[in-house]
């Protein structure tokens, strides 16, 4: 089984290690930049853990906005957790959180090379929005992907039109 709980400041190391885990360096978050984001006004991050044992198998950050844009900042797991369900239990658990923040929409950014995310979002109804050149490493173009949220916090199958974040 696995558990969603809140962020600790004992779990900043492994988080850290996590997303290193996942994105090449240069991509991947210095300490100062992950430590910075978690910390906004508006942010969140939720944490997923194995029940037994209490392994972090992976984690997201999120905002909220006041306009009503929630934005996912990064959603890591562990390589050998991929494909497991918890990328799914952390965006659909980020996105309720925004809904309760107000959010009607949501955005988020990934490379266009990233072919596991895109499958992965678009599964769970984000539509590209549009591209930002060299976005990554001053090299890899990103994609801006998003959809609307409802009341339940669920997606509907609408493409959300949006400002760059």
């Amino acid at each position: 089984m696995i558990d969603l709980r809140e962020y600790r400041n004992p779990d900043f190391d492994e988080l850290w290690r996590i997303d290193h885990e996942c994105f090449q360096e240069g991509i991947a978050y210095s300490r100062r930049e992950l430590a910075w984001y978690m910390k906004r006004s508006r942010a969140f991050t939720l944490v997923a853990e194995q029940r037994t044992g209490k392994k972090i198998l992976g984690f997201v950050v999120a905002e909220s906005d006041p306009s009503g844009a929630g934005h996912i900042l990064t959603i890591d797991v562990r390589p050998d957790g991929q494909r497991t369900g918890v990328g799914s239990l952390l965006l659909e658990a980020a996105e309720r959180r925004l809904v309760l923040a107000k959010c009607k929409a949501v955005l988020l950014e990934t490379a266009v090379s990233n072919t596991a995310a895109l499958a992965f979002y678009k599964h769970h109804g984000y539509s590209v929005i549009e591209t930002i050149p060299r976005y990554y490493l001053n090299s890899i173009d990103a994609l801006v992907m998003g959809k609307h949220l409802d009341a339940t916090g669920t997606a509907k199958a609408k493409r959300a039109k949006a400002k760059k974040t």
